[in-house]
């Protein structure tokens, strides 16, 4: 499988609302990260869905590579 493009080497720090879906960018094509505007089309890769719980603040990957995504685990520490 094509690895995805490294939008960032950190996360992205969004601030969530309660019930609301939000569609994390998995190819790391999208001009509107770290959310997708479409530009995985006719790629592997499709867009993650994260339901907020709550209204807070969470840290979506920018690298592209976490094993938690759509949220960051650290993996862009190691890039």
């Amino acid at each position: 499988m094509t690895e995805p493009v490294i939008a960032q080497k950190s996360p992205y720090a969004v601030e969530v609302k309660a019930g609301r879906s939000y569609w994390w960018c998995a190819c790391g094509k999208s001009a509107k990260q770290p959310f997708c505007d479409g530009s995985h089309k006719g790629s592997a890769f499709a867009p993650v869905e994260y339901k907020a719980t709550a209204d807070r603040t969470v840290f979506f990957c920018g690298c592209k590579r976490s094993k938690k995504a759509p949220l960051c685990d650290g993996s862009h520490n190691s890039l």
